[in-house]
């Protein structure tokens, strides 16, 4: 008796379990189709002052009154009257970011319903890191650009990441192939005789659809 019951249990869990599984992954699918997205272009998360920024927040629909936030500021001034909206979503362009500006970013609706976050920092210095303002999918190549306010010229850079020197390029460029979680954390860079960046965080984040080849 024990042993038909065991039997019993063991084909019901390897039912059951693929079938969660898929559940699970369904949901998550369309909770993140259902989401709104917050986008910034260029993309990276470190502007110098004067540089144009875009935001585009997309994804959403039937939402009405959509506006851009910055934290502790409320609604972004230079947005709320020259916000375009289109189809998916709607997008604002600040045409000289200052220091003044940096901040965490969001758009929203009436219902206070929110996308994800961007952290931006705009520096009146000389050296910004220039690195991914999403997070990245596990595997994918990223590139971490160095970059001089005074020349377009490569310049030698070092990279650090979570305080630590991690290497230096001639390029002004470091590059991480098949990225992992194992290099999320903040990074920074550094020009001899120019100056260091802020940090920055890079978020990297799994396939959802992984979870799929192993039902």
């Amino acid at each position: 008796m024990d042993e038909a019951f065991r039997r019993y249990e063991h084909c019901l869990f390897s039912f059951v379990s693929p079938v969660m599984n898929v559940l699970f992954l369904l949901g998550a699918l369309h909770q993140e189709a259902d989401s709104v997205s917050l986008r910034v272009d260029p993309n990276k998360l470190q502007f110098f002052e004067y540089e144009p920024l875009t935001f585009h927040c997309e994804g959403f629909s039937g939402s009405t009154g959509w506006k851009f936030v910055r934290q502790s500021k409320g609604e972004v001034p230079s947005c709320k009257s020259n916000s375009k909206v289109t189809s998916t979503g709607s997008s604002c362009t600040i045409i000289n970011v200052y220091p003044d500006d940096s901040g965490e970013y969001w758009c929203e609706d009436g219902e206070r319903k929110r996308s994800n976050s961007i952290n931006i920092t705009v520096t009146a210095g000389s050296v910004i890191l220039e690195s991914p303002a999403l997070p990245v999918m596990e595997g994918k190549t990223v590139t971490l650009s160095c970059r001089n306010k005074t020349t377009s010229s490569n310049l030698t850079a070092g990279f650090y990441k979570d305080g630590l020197l991690m290497g230096s390029s001639s390029t002004g460029e470091m590059i991480i192939h098949s990225v992992s979680r194992s290099d999320e954390g903040l990074y920074k860079c550094k020009i001899s005789g120019a100056g260091e960046s802020a940090e920055s965080w890079l978020a990297v984040r799994g396939e959802l659809l992984q979870g799929f080849q192993h039902i």
